[in-house]
Protein backbone atom coordinates (compact mmCIF):
# COMPACT_ATOMS: atom_id res chain seq x y z
CA UNK A 1 0.00 0.00 0.00
CA UNK A 2 1.31 3.44 -0.92
CA UNK A 3 2.13 5.66 2.02
CA UNK A 4 0.20 8.88 2.48
CA UNK A 5 2.24 12.05 2.07
CA UNK A 6 2.41 14.94 4.53
CA UNK A 7 3.27 18.21 2.80
CA UNK A 8 3.97 21.45 4.67
CA UNK A 9 2.92 24.50 2.70
CA UNK A 10 4.87 27.72 2.79
CA UNK A 11 2.96 30.76 1.55
CA UNK A 12 5.57 33.35 0.62
CA UNK A 13 5.09 37.09 0.31
CA UNK A 14 7.97 39.55 -0.11
CA UNK A 15 10.48 36.80 0.64
CA UNK A 16 8.88 35.77 3.94
CA UNK A 17 6.56 32.94 4.95
CA UNK A 18 3.12 34.21 5.92
CA UNK A 19 -0.16 32.64 7.05
CA UNK A 20 -3.71 33.90 7.26
CA UNK A 21 -7.28 32.67 7.54
CA UNK A 22 -9.29 32.35 4.33
CA UNK A 23 -6.51 34.25 2.56
CA UNK A 24 -6.80 37.27 4.90
CA UNK A 25 -5.04 38.82 7.94
CA UNK A 26 -1.67 37.24 7.16
CA UNK A 27 1.13 37.34 9.72
CA UNK A 28 4.89 36.93 9.20
CA UNK A 29 6.27 33.52 10.24
CA UNK A 30 9.88 33.47 9.10
CA UNK A 31 12.46 32.77 6.41
CA UNK A 32 11.32 30.25 3.76
CA UNK A 33 14.71 28.57 3.35
CA UNK A 34 15.19 28.07 7.08
CA UNK A 35 11.67 26.68 7.44
CA UNK A 36 12.14 24.42 4.42
CA UNK A 37 15.29 22.92 5.94
CA UNK A 38 13.55 22.33 9.26
CA UNK A 39 10.66 20.50 7.59
CA UNK A 40 12.96 18.50 5.32
CA UNK A 41 14.98 17.36 8.33
CA UNK A 42 11.84 16.82 10.37
CA UNK A 43 10.30 14.14 8.19
CA UNK A 44 8.11 15.97 5.66
CA UNK A 45 7.56 13.95 2.51
CA UNK A 46 7.42 16.96 0.22
CA UNK A 47 7.07 20.73 0.41
CA UNK A 48 5.00 23.22 -1.54
CA UNK A 49 5.75 26.90 -1.95
CA UNK A 50 3.20 29.43 -3.12
CA UNK A 51 4.27 32.93 -4.09
CA UNK A 52 0.83 34.07 -3.01
CA UNK A 53 0.74 37.53 -4.54
CA UNK A 54 2.61 36.83 -7.77
CA UNK A 55 -0.46 36.09 -9.89
CA UNK A 56 -2.46 39.00 -8.50
CA UNK A 57 0.51 41.32 -9.04
CA UNK A 58 1.15 39.75 -12.46
CA UNK A 59 4.85 39.12 -11.81
CA UNK A 60 7.08 36.01 -12.02
CA UNK A 61 7.92 33.63 -9.20
CA UNK A 62 10.96 34.46 -7.06
CA UNK A 63 13.44 32.15 -8.82
CA UNK A 64 16.20 33.06 -6.37
CA UNK A 65 14.16 31.67 -3.51
CA UNK A 66 13.40 28.49 -5.47
CA UNK A 67 17.10 27.92 -6.13
CA UNK A 68 18.04 28.61 -2.50
CA UNK A 69 15.49 26.08 -1.29
CA UNK A 70 16.59 23.46 -3.81
CA UNK A 71 20.17 23.75 -2.62
CA UNK A 72 19.17 23.33 1.01
CA UNK A 73 16.70 20.42 1.20
CA UNK A 74 16.61 16.75 0.27
CA UNK A 75 12.92 16.18 -0.47
CA UNK A 76 10.80 17.05 -3.54
CA UNK A 77 9.03 20.37 -3.65
CA UNK A 78 6.48 22.13 -5.79
CA UNK A 79 6.24 25.81 -6.62
CA UNK A 80 3.16 27.83 -7.51
CA UNK A 81 2.37 31.45 -8.23
CA UNK A 82 3.66 33.73 -10.95
CA UNK A 83 3.85 31.08 -13.66
CA UNK A 84 2.56 32.60 -16.90
CA UNK A 85 3.87 30.26 -19.60
CA UNK A 86 5.97 27.19 -20.32
CA UNK A 87 9.10 29.32 -20.13
CA UNK A 88 8.29 30.20 -16.53
CA UNK A 89 7.67 26.53 -15.77
CA UNK A 90 11.06 25.67 -17.24
CA UNK A 91 12.81 28.30 -15.13
CA UNK A 92 11.20 26.93 -11.96
CA UNK A 93 12.20 23.36 -12.78
CA UNK A 94 15.73 24.33 -13.78
CA UNK A 95 16.04 26.19 -10.46
CA UNK A 96 15.46 22.88 -8.68
CA UNK A 97 11.74 22.33 -8.15
CA UNK A 98 10.30 18.93 -9.04
CA UNK A 99 6.78 20.19 -9.70
CA UNK A 100 5.08 23.36 -10.88
CA UNK A 101 1.60 24.25 -9.68
CA UNK A 102 -0.73 26.21 -11.93
CA UNK A 103 -4.01 27.68 -10.74
CA UNK A 104 -5.32 31.00 -12.05
CA UNK A 105 -3.21 30.64 -15.18
CA UNK A 106 -4.71 27.26 -16.03
CA UNK A 107 -8.24 28.65 -15.74
CA UNK A 108 -7.38 31.47 -18.13
CA UNK A 109 -5.34 29.26 -20.45
CA UNK A 110 -5.97 25.51 -19.99
CA UNK A 111 -3.53 24.73 -22.79
CA UNK A 112 -0.68 25.47 -20.36
CA UNK A 113 -1.42 22.11 -18.73
CA UNK A 114 -1.07 20.20 -21.99
CA UNK A 115 2.01 22.17 -23.02
CA UNK A 116 3.68 21.67 -19.63
CA UNK A 117 2.90 17.95 -19.54
CA UNK A 118 4.27 17.50 -23.05
CA UNK A 119 7.44 19.41 -22.26
CA UNK A 120 8.25 18.14 -18.75
CA UNK A 121 5.98 15.14 -18.11
CA UNK A 122 2.63 14.96 -16.34
CA UNK A 123 4.35 14.25 -13.01
CA UNK A 124 5.74 17.79 -13.05
CA UNK A 125 2.42 19.56 -13.56
CA UNK A 126 0.12 20.13 -10.58
CA UNK A 127 -3.28 21.76 -10.76
CA UNK A 128 -4.05 23.93 -7.76
CA UNK A 129 -7.69 24.82 -7.32
CA UNK A 130 -9.55 27.06 -4.88
CA UNK A 131 -13.16 25.82 -4.79
CA UNK A 132 -15.87 27.46 -2.72
CA UNK A 133 -19.39 26.30 -1.92
CA UNK A 134 -21.74 27.78 -4.46
CA UNK A 135 -25.37 27.72 -5.56
CA UNK A 136 -24.39 28.76 -9.08
CA UNK A 137 -26.53 26.63 -11.44
CA UNK A 138 -23.46 26.20 -13.64
CA UNK A 139 -21.83 24.22 -10.82
CA UNK A 140 -23.81 20.99 -10.27
CA UNK A 141 -21.28 19.67 -7.74
CA UNK A 142 -22.11 22.61 -5.46
CA UNK A 143 -18.56 23.96 -5.64
CA UNK A 144 -17.29 26.77 -7.83
CA UNK A 145 -13.70 27.49 -8.85
CA UNK A 146 -12.28 30.84 -7.75
CA UNK A 147 -9.04 32.44 -8.92
CA UNK A 148 -6.56 35.16 -8.00
CA UNK A 149 -6.62 34.30 -4.30
CA UNK A 150 -10.42 34.02 -4.02
CA UNK A 151 -10.81 37.39 -5.73
CA UNK A 152 -12.70 36.15 -8.78
CA UNK A 153 -15.55 33.65 -9.19
CA UNK A 154 -15.33 31.78 -12.49
CA UNK A 155 -18.65 29.97 -12.91
CA UNK A 156 -16.67 26.74 -13.39
CA UNK A 157 -17.74 23.57 -11.62
CA UNK A 158 -14.89 22.21 -9.51
CA UNK A 159 -15.36 18.53 -10.38
CA UNK A 160 -15.75 19.17 -14.09
CA UNK A 161 -12.64 21.34 -14.07
CA UNK A 162 -10.67 18.58 -12.35
CA UNK A 163 -11.74 16.06 -15.00
CA UNK A 164 -10.85 18.42 -17.82
CA UNK A 165 -7.44 19.14 -16.32
CA UNK A 166 -6.67 15.42 -16.16
CA UNK A 167 -7.70 15.02 -19.79
CA UNK A 168 -5.25 17.82 -20.61
CA UNK A 169 -2.43 15.99 -18.84
CA UNK A 170 -2.18 17.22 -15.25
CA UNK A 171 -0.46 14.74 -12.93
CA UNK A 172 -1.80 15.81 -9.53
CA UNK A 173 -4.57 18.02 -8.13
CA UNK A 174 -4.43 20.09 -4.94
CA UNK A 175 -7.90 20.87 -3.59
CA UNK A 176 -7.58 23.94 -1.40
CA UNK A 177 -10.88 24.77 0.23
CA UNK A 178 -11.36 28.51 0.53
CA UNK A 179 -14.05 27.93 3.15
CA UNK A 180 -11.69 25.93 5.39
CA UNK A 181 -8.37 27.70 4.68
CA UNK A 182 -6.53 28.59 7.87
CA UNK A 183 -9.43 27.68 10.16
CA UNK A 184 -7.72 24.56 11.58
CA UNK A 185 -11.21 23.07 11.93
CA UNK A 186 -10.66 20.23 9.45
CA UNK A 187 -10.47 19.76 5.70
CA UNK A 188 -13.46 20.27 3.45
CA UNK A 189 -14.02 16.56 2.95
CA UNK A 190 -16.94 16.64 0.54
CA UNK A 191 -15.27 18.39 -2.37
CA UNK A 192 -12.01 16.52 -1.75
CA UNK A 193 -13.85 13.21 -1.94
CA UNK A 194 -15.86 14.22 -5.01
CA UNK A 195 -12.69 15.04 -6.91
CA UNK A 196 -10.72 12.05 -5.63
CA UNK A 197 -13.51 9.75 -6.83
CA UNK A 198 -13.75 11.51 -10.19
CA UNK A 199 -10.12 11.49 -11.35
CA UNK A 200 -7.37 8.85 -11.69
CA UNK A 201 -4.49 11.07 -10.51
CA UNK A 202 -3.34 11.76 -6.93
CA UNK A 203 -5.46 14.29 -5.03
CA UNK A 204 -4.05 16.42 -2.23
CA UNK A 205 -6.30 17.79 0.52
CA UNK A 206 -5.49 21.37 1.50
CA UNK A 207 -6.97 23.98 3.81
CA UNK A 208 -8.14 23.47 7.38
CA UNK A 209 -5.74 20.99 9.01
CA UNK A 210 -5.57 21.48 12.77
CA UNK A 211 -4.83 18.06 14.26
CA UNK A 212 -3.81 14.59 13.06
CA UNK A 213 -7.39 13.29 13.05
CA UNK A 214 -8.20 15.84 10.35
CA UNK A 215 -5.55 14.27 8.12
CA UNK A 216 -6.83 10.78 8.93
CA UNK A 217 -10.30 11.88 7.82
CA UNK A 218 -8.90 13.28 4.57
CA UNK A 219 -7.20 9.96 3.86
CA UNK A 220 -9.88 7.57 5.09
CA UNK A 221 -13.10 9.44 4.29
CA UNK A 222 -12.14 11.66 1.36
CA UNK A 223 -9.62 9.26 -0.23
CA UNK A 224 -6.88 11.89 -0.52
CA UNK A 225 -3.40 10.67 -1.42
CA UNK A 226 -1.65 13.47 0.47
CA UNK A 227 -2.48 16.32 2.82
CA UNK A 228 -1.08 19.81 3.11
CA UNK A 229 -0.42 21.26 6.56
CA UNK A 230 0.46 24.81 7.46
CA UNK A 231 -0.70 26.57 10.62
CA UNK A 232 -0.70 23.47 12.82
CA UNK A 233 3.02 22.94 12.17
CA UNK A 234 4.11 26.54 11.62
CA UNK A 235 3.00 27.44 15.15
CA UNK A 236 4.87 24.51 16.68
CA UNK A 237 1.69 22.92 18.02
CA UNK A 238 2.53 19.75 16.08
CA UNK A 239 5.65 18.34 14.47
CA UNK A 240 5.62 16.20 11.34
CA UNK A 241 6.85 13.26 13.42
CA UNK A 242 4.01 13.67 15.92
CA UNK A 243 1.45 13.83 13.14
CA UNK A 244 2.83 10.70 11.49
CA UNK A 245 2.98 8.87 14.79
CA UNK A 246 -0.71 9.53 15.41
CA UNK A 247 -1.64 8.60 11.84
CA UNK A 248 0.28 5.33 12.05
CA UNK A 249 -1.49 4.54 15.32
CA UNK A 250 -4.78 5.10 13.50
CA UNK A 251 -3.76 2.66 10.78
CA UNK A 252 -2.82 5.19 8.11
CA UNK A 253 0.27 4.10 6.13
CA UNK A 254 2.97 6.76 6.42
CA UNK A 255 6.73 6.90 5.99
CA UNK A 256 8.02 6.75 9.56
CA UNK A 257 10.43 9.31 10.95
CA UNK A 258 10.66 8.23 14.59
Amino acid sequence: MLTKRIIPCLDVRDGRVTKGVKFKNNVDLGDPVEMAVAYSNGGADELVFYDITASAERRPTDIGMVAAVAESIRIPFAVGGGVSDVGDMERVILAGAEKVSVNSLAVRNPQIIADGAKEFGAQCVVLGMDPVKSDNPKCPSGYEITTRGFREYTGMDAVEWAKRAVDLGVGEIVVNSVDADGTRAGFELTITRLIAEAVPVPVVASGGAGQPSHLADAFNLAHADAAIVAGMVHTGDWTIAQIKHDLAAAGVPVRKVW
